[in-house]
């Protein structure tokens, strides 16, 4: 047995593969027309995303309300308001705004500009503004950045805003094993010397009781102590503690006998420190923490009172600062078992909630739990306080009741079985990570306006966000997601934050839009930025309209299919919260048809007929891995996994959000360097390693011929040396991947026969399964049988095709 040919040194990285994989290999089984025009559109979008963070789903909009219907896939798009960009000009001034109060726009290089005059029309209501004295020496060559083609994307800082610093509130669970315990006790350490000097930390830790503790104090350690089974209002939690409005008049004249300089100080400062004072006690006090003493009896859980130490974290910066950038970090090893927010008992004997539960409507106390979360989310959101979950445990702890706290104020949901795993370590790590100039990459206390022009109107954002109830011409009666607003609040921004809002076109159809006209929007996000500054960021947009009826194939040929897939993913999601999961695929099942009868090109009932230009073709394949997906099939996952899996779909941008949707495959043999391939069974052959990248999980699964070879140790043999470097080649690959996602995601080695395959063979299309497995018999490239009774992509195709030129569909 000899290896004839070596693995090449050679190849692209990585990244450069990811992004060709991502973009361009969703490869179709169905066979396509190729449209002249789609390179160019293709050049279009990617400028436009690279630009602006922007990506919709139609780029050449249809012009009347009617037609807007029946485009089947609304129009939306997808904004990631931070997105880096080291182009971006240092505006030091404040933006120009529209005169007409119910407009209020921001000058954007889609601004009629008169320089004689020195006077600018708004594109969104037409309205003639002067310009600002300051911009008296403007001309057609010496022009401000925000009327220049290029910035559609512009950042202003707003030099008269105070500068606050960042709060960060630990909350810690006290319940976990002492090795759990430990590990993120010394994680927590080490996030202090990653946190700026001048940002504010505070301690609560809980277990049957809540201790806030005070980190004031010279040579001993202090605490206040609550029960864990009452709840207590702000105002209680204000008077408590003494602190805030809530404090009373005895206990404000006290410290201020005590120390006369109180009345200038923070009223927080006995437990939220700035970290350059506390960071020594601080870290002593992490360091003597003790597992809860409370004893747990055999066949019980401990007292766990995660929804009062939460409800109090949430007091105590409800009433030191409101409306200021801070984030509690809580860090929960298993489930509330007692007070408000509690989501099981502590007999281990009665079981954790499942969906065969929550669908049975035998959950004692789910609904409960999810109300108390949600209050606080809300009150926590009303402040711009951001709630961040982190959740390390075998079984449930309760991220389903909890979700809404990451959801409405934009914070982190991260999912792992332990905190002594380099999965949590890793992951803690890069919330801190800092950009090139050494600045945290995030934002606090964001609203995003939407302001459209007068043929449009925003149905409603999804996304980690909440309704800010503001009304305004820009506001549809049609609600999508988080409607009936013009502007959301997201306590949390990062980078990567993406949202999808939608749109209606109120224009009617006997009202046509001059030839050439355009619709305009715009997105304001105001933040706090990580210094402490607050920043501006606008983006504005413009697209051509056309009329459907006459000039749909340029409609179609804007159509993006990638930005079309995740949003309906966001929608699909949306409404498998409320609705039942067979109506949802239903739902999907029956948009796709209609797209499919509205943009394909067929005679009626002719399946073999039917063709799809090469913007539409990959759309179907979409569809069918979300129909698959744990964002819609909640069989054997948890309701806490569901939970997360959804969260991440609704916060990721559209690139993560593809991988997660249909994961990326790699191959690794001797007959060349890696290659990405069809995420199906035919690519799993026995003399290949595969990388599957699904977001979640990274999984190197060796063919049985790897597999034997491997165990054999030939790797270790000197003249075998390209078998080691064939073995290596996804590992530094998959090592690329785990440096840089966030969260981290879990690392499985597999191989074929190995217990762990499941994650692969449960993605990959099923065209080879124990059904058909013998009709390929002897074919080469047929690859591993999956035992299903899943419809593979083929047959699916088929079906669609036949419903789509029915002519009684």
């Amino acid at each position: 047995m000899a290896f004839a040919v070596t693995v090449s040194d050679s190849k692209p990285t990585l990244t450069a593969r990811r992004k060709f994989a991502v973009k361009k290999l969703y490869i179709s089984t169905w066979r396509i027309q190729r449209v002249e025009t789609m390179a160019t559109y293709q050049e279009f979008i990617q400028q436009n995303e690279d630009r602006d963070g922007l990506r919709f789903s139609w780029n050449v909009w249809p012009s009347s309300r009617l037609e807007a219907t029946r485009m089947v896939v609304p129009l939306g798009c997808l904004i990631t308001p931070l997105k880096e960009r080291s182009d971006l000009p240092p505006i030091q001034y404040d933006p120009v705004l529209c005169t007409r109060p119910t407009c209020r726009a921001i000058l954007n290089p889609f601004c009629q500009v008169d320089y004689r005059a020195k006077i600018w029309a708004c594109n969104f209501c037409y309205q003639r503004n002067p310009f600002p004295p300051q911009y008296a020496s403007i001309t057609e060559q010496h022009q401000p950045a925000e009327i220049i083609p290029q910035f559609s994307t512009i950042e202003y800082t707003i030099t008269r805003a105070t500068c606050a610093p960042p709060v960060y509130l630990i909350l810690l669970d006290t319940c976990m094993d002492e090795e759990d315990l430990q590990a993120l006790k010394e994680s927590l350490q080490m996030s202090l010397s990653l946190l700026p000097p001048n940002a504010l930390i505070g301690l609560i830790t809980f277990g049957k009781m809540v201790q806030v503790h005070e980190l004031g104090c010279e040579g001993c350690s202090k605490s206040y102590v609550f029960r864990g089974t009452k709840d207590l209002t702000s105002k209680q939690v204000q008077e408590m503690l003494g602190i805030g409005r809530g404090a009373t008049p005895q206990q404000q004249q006290e410290r201020a006998r005590q120390n006369p300089q109180q009345q200038y100080q923070l009223p927080s400062n006995r437990f939220l420190q700035p970290v350059h004072k506390c960071d020594m006690s601080l870290t002593d006090l992490l360091g003597e923490l003790q597992r809860d003493p409370w004893p747990v009896a055999q066949g019980k859980r401990a007292f766990r009172s995660t929804g009062v130490a939460l409800s109090i974290a949430v007091g105590l910066l409800e009433c030191t600062f409101p409306n200021t950038g801070a984030r509690i970090m809580m860090f929960v090893g298993g489930p509330c078992t007692q007070g408000p927010g509690m989501v099981v008992d502590d007999e281990l004997k009665h079981p954790i909630r499942s969906h065969h539960d929550i669908e049975k409507d035998n959950c004692k106390y789910m609904k409960k739990a999810m109300k108390h979360y949600e209050a606080l989310a809300n009150r926590s959101a009303s402040n711009g306080h951001v709630i961040d979950i982190y959740s390390c445990a075998l079984d449930q702890t309760g991220l389903h009741e909890m979700k809404f706290c990451p959801r409405y104020t934009g914070g982190h949901m991260v999912m792992g079985d332990s905190f002594n795993t380099s999965l949590f370590k890793q992951t803690f790590q890069r919330v801190f990570s800092k950009d090139v100039k050494g600045e945290f990459k995030m934002g606090f206390g964001a609203t995003l306006e939407v302001k459209t022009s007068r043929e449009l109107r925003v149905s409603g954002a999804i996304g980690p966000c909440v309704s800010l109830n503001v009304k305004g011409p820009a506001v549809s009666d049609t609600e999508l997601g988080l409607g009936g607003t013009c502007q959301w609040k997201l306590c949390g921004l990062y980078p990567n934050t993406t949202l999808a809002y939608f749109f209606e076109v109120v224009n009617q159809h006997n009202a046509p839009i001059p030839q050439g006209g355009r619709g305009y929007i715009q997105f304001i996000t105001q933040y706090q930025h990580s210094s402490g500054q607050r920043r501006v960021r606008v983006t504005t947009v413009a697209r051509n309209w056309a009329d459907a009826s006459t000039n749909i194939q340029h409609i179609s040929a804007g159509f993006d299919q990638e930005a079309a897939a995740v949003l309906m993913a966001r929608v699909a999601v949306f409404r498998a919260e409320t609705d039942d999961g067979p109506d949802v695929l239903r739902w999907l099942d029956r948009m796709l048809i209609r797209l499919c009868q509205k943009f394909g090109d067929y005679h009626k009932d002719d399946p073999s007929s039917f063709r799809y230009s090469e913007n539409f073709s990959l759309y179907p394949q979409f569809m069918f891995h979300l129909r698959r997906s744990q964002f819609l099939q909640v069989f054997n996952n948890s309701p806490d996994e569901t939970s997360y899996y959804r969260h991440m779909l609704n916060v990721e941008d559209l690139t993560q959000s593809l991988i997660m949707l249909q994961p990326i495959l790699y191959a690794y043999s001797f007959s060349g360097t890696p290659e990405p391939v069809l995420l199906d069974t035919s690519s799993i052959q026995a003399d290949r390693i595969l990388l599957m990248d699904t977001f979640f999980q990274i999984v190197i699964y060796h063919g049985e011929t790897i597999a034997l070879w491997r165990k054999q140790n030939y790797q270790n043999q000197p003249e075998y040396e390209n078998f080691k470097q064939l073995l290596h080649a996804p590992v530094d690959d998959a090592q690329e991947i785990l440096q840089t996602r966030f969260p981290m995601p879990r690392y499985i080695d597999t191989e074929a026969g190995g217990s762990q395959a499941r994650f692969l063979l449960s993605r990959v299309n099923p065209s080879t399964t124990h059904n058909n497995m013998y009709s390929n018999w002897g074919a080469a490239d047929s690859g591993a049988a999956v035992l299903t009774d899943d419809v593979s992509l083929q047959v699916f195709m088929e079906h669609l095709k036949k419903l789509a030129v029915s002519t009684s569909s």
